[in-house]
């Protein structure tokens, strides 16, 4: 076995492609110098249409959850009241950010494997009224779910005058996002899934709306002060240290998806998504998650008989092939494949001949290539 090979599968980090490796390595630059305001002035519009947005798009150094604590903190104050619909893990860590900062927080569970419905949540809002914001999660990584932002953004605005908060980590550069067209009013999303960057950025857009909110919010912050973040990208600059490697890879990345084009992209993310589902319903291994709600980024399959820790284990050891497992309750009654950001359909199909033979390795009796063959089909339409 090759030693140094990693395949990753996983619903992040993903892949990177070299190009973006290579304009990493790049020699540093200094982070007040021109070199960085050039670099910041070509990426500011390219950033815009993978959100769906006019806004500029505020980047930060760190992780995902930075950003979802940032939309928390600059958006809501101690005391206020707000709804979370939590449809997994993710739904989840706003609940708890919420709570750190003391903000009274109602809860709104969906079962796992599961997508929100929009007409619940109106019952919810007109139940409290006093609610100012709705935190949501677009993809929900736990369970490969796909909820429906347009309508619940949609539900939130006739029925309150809450903000929108999305948490599109998971998702966004991998799927349609059409943030000031939708009524989203604060996005989020990170590096290192569809955006096929290593962890250490969070990018996060507002509308006009939540701007106004966020000027009058009196709750203290520093690092994550997002006036800070607006105010400096105007003039091409940032508060802090950015990580300028990965800005230097983030522009070569926006490079690679001006290339593919956006709808191409999301076309992509679709297909690779139908070629794995395809493949584990031909090899009748069942998945979490309904065709409707599936995330075209990553999958949840839930096997009846047998363990998925087991699986998983071949895949790694046998071909370095990683596979991410379930989380919380979840841990070993599922696994999860990510195809997002440096993904194609032929490593979906080489990642579904591995698991095929993993299977077989493992006692599942199986007919080997039912599912590569089901994802070939899905392929050739």
């Amino acid at each position: 076995m090759l030693t140094d090979q990693q395949l990753l599968r996983i619903p992040g980090p993903t892949p990177i492609p070299p190009s973006v490796q290579r304009a990493m390595s790049q020699p540093m630059i200094g982070h007040r110098g021109q070199e960085t305001k050039e670099l910041l002035k070509k990426i500011k519009p390219k950033l815009k249409p993978i959100f769906g947005t006019e806004q500029d798009v505020a980047i930060i150094t760190g992780s995902g959850t930075a950003g979802l604590e940032a939309a928390v903190v600059n958006t809501v104050s101690t005391g206020d009241e707000v709804l979370v619909i939590a449809t997994g893990a993710f739904g989840e860590r706003f609940v708890k950010i919420t709570d750190a900062y003391q903000i009274k927080t109602h809860h709104y569970d969906v079962e796992w494997g599961e997508a929100v419905t929009p007409g619940a949540i109106k019952e919810y809002l007109t139940k409290y009224p006093a609610i100012k914001a709705v935190f949501a999660t677009f993809c929900e990584t736990s369970t490969g779910v796909l909820n429906p932002v347009q309508e619940l953004a949609q539900v939130v605005h006739s029925h309150s005058d809450a903000l929108f908060i999305v948490d599109g980590v998971s998702c966004i550069g991998g799927v349609e996002c059409k943030m000031d067209e939708w009524g989203i009013d604060l996005l989020v999303t990170g590096s290192q899934k569809a955006m096929m960057l290593p962890a250490g950025l969070t990018f996060i857009a507002a509308s006009d709306r939540a701007w106004k909110t966020i000027e009058q919010n009196e709750q203290p912050s520093f690092y994550l002060d997002l006036k800070k973040y607006r105010d400096n990208l105007e003039k091409d600059s940032t508060p802090f240290t950015p990580a300028l490697s990965l800005l230097l890879g983030l522009e070569q990345v926006l490079t690679l998806m001006n290339e593919e084009g956006l709808e191409q992209i999301h076309e992509r993310h679709r297909l690779m998504m139908e070629m794995t589902r395809a493949a584990f319903r031909a090899l009748d291994i069942p998945l979490l998650t309904s065709d409707d709600a599936a995330s075209p980024t990553v999958t949840a399959v839930k096997p009846a008989d047998f363990e998925t820790e087991a699986l998983r284990n071949v895949l790694k050891e046998e071909f370095s092939l990683a596979v991410a497992g379930g989380q919380q309750h979840m841990k070993n009654e599922i696994f999860r494949i990510g195809h997002m950001g440096y993904c194609s359909p032929a490593d979906v199909l080489q990642t579904i001949s591995l698991v095929e033979i993993s299977l077989r390795k493992i006692g599942k009796d199986i007919e080997l290539g039912k599912g590569t063959q089901a994802a070939q089909e899905i392929y050739l339409g």
